[in-house]
């Protein structure tokens, strides 16, 4: 007697021959790696190395926020003075691990810099950190609330614009009240 195959061997016997077949692929496949197992543990060391630095730095500037809101509350230029050293000093130590990472943070904390040693009194200072500011982050802008430029409106303040380059208000992307208050200073220099 001769015995026929089932449909239900069939389906085993084909899920078999599947298997089989994706065994055999997946014994085929292997896993490249693009380098040296050192080369992934160096990639690993210097990213904590970055991140590291970053968490000092961000420890470091939300100390010099705090200063910063006391000398709001107190309206006190040596607060203001000491957390815009303070944002610096963050910056400077922040070292070439972290200079390309967190560059907005870098720019809002330096540009908060720039205005409290104005705030602060220390215009030469002020006009120093701007500096730092455009070299470190060329091209680069902040901008307030209201839209307006934060270099521009630095520039302004800090008379780093030439006199007859004020004549122009209206290509200063500056706060309205900052251009009201150079048009009275202008006004009362020629009168």
């Amino acid at each position: 007697m001769h015995k026929s195959i089932t449909p239900s061997l069939a389906r085993c016997v084909g899920k078999a021959v599947v298997f089989a077949g994706a065994l055999a692929t997946l014994a085929a496949c292997q896993t490249v790696s693009g380098g040296s197992p050192e080369e992934g543990i160096g990639y690993r060391q210097a990213r904590f190395e970055q991140m590291t630095a970053i968490r000092a730095y961000r420890a470091c500037v939300e100390d010099a926020r705090v200063l910063d809101g006391k000398a709001r509350e107190t309206r006190s230029p040596a607060q203001y003075l000491a957390s815009a050293r303070l944002l610096e000093r963050c910056e400077s130590e922040l070292g070439p691990e972290g200079r390309n990472v967190a560059v907005e943070e870098r720019m809002r904390a330096t540009g908060l810099a720039v205005q409290n040693h104005l705030r602060g009194g220390d215009v030469a200072r002020a006009q120093a950190s701007l500096d730092a500011f455009e070299r470190a982050f060329p091209g680069r802008d902040l901008y307030f609330a209201d839209g307006t430029s934060f270099t521009d409106a630095m520039q302004a303040l800090l008379t780093k614009l030439a006199k007859p380059e004020y004549g122009e208000f209206s290509t200063l992307n500056v706060p309205q009240a900052l251009k009201t208050e150079m048009r009275r200073m202008q006004h009362w220099a020629k009168n």
